[in-house]
């Protein structure tokens, strides 16, 4: 069954994301917390919407935020995640959590819905092509964050209240 997350679905989700962190080879990576996770999709200030692919327990997610194309004028969604535990795949629940969101898109009169996938992901991207989705050529992904998003946004010579955060960021790691 997909609906959409509850605030009881958030620990459950948060294992969800360090399960893709390991399969992303990532492990460590995640900062997720579940309070964080709680804010983001139930707070007063929600940024993000989940998905979830309930079979008795959350065995999947797709969790999305909403964008907006300057060319249609409409909004769109951005998947930022989808994943389903490896022993529940190949049951349909991929491509259920998928059909889902583009029913949303189209409920709403959203124009796209669009994602990144790993260079290295074969499977995820057959998958995708599977259903009609393809690359967008002649686009690259690029991202600022760490050291060079604190240098362009909160460096020395205007500092903000996110370098105490920075800080905190760097000690970790």
């Amino acid at each position: 069954m997909i609906r959409l997350a509850t605030p009881a679905d958030v620990p459950a989700l948060v294992g969800l994301v360090h399960a893709l962190a390991t399969y992303e080879r990532e492990p460590d990576a995640v900062e997720l917390t579940d309070d964080g996770l709680h804010e983001a999709l139930f707070g007063d200030d929600a940024t993000a919407g989940c998905h979830v692919c309930d079979t008795g327990k959350v065995v999947g997610f797709a969790l999305w935020f909403r964008t907006f194309s300057t060319w249609t004028g409409r909004p769109g969604l951005w998947l930022e995640d989808l994943f389903v535990l490896p022993g529940a795949r190949d049951a349909g629940h991929g491509r259920a959590l998928l059909t889902a969101l583009a029913e949303h898109c189209v409920e709403q009169g959203w124009r796209r819905m669009e994602w990144a996938v790993l260079d290295w992901n074969e499977p995820a991207q057959g998958f995708y092509a599977s259903l009609g989705a393809g690359p967008v050529d002649g686009w690259s992904r690029w991202r600022l964050d760490g050291a060079g998003l604190f240098a362009l946004g909160g460096g020395p010579a205007r500092p903000t209240r996110y370098a105490e955060m920075w800080g905190e960021w760097v000690k970790r790691r």
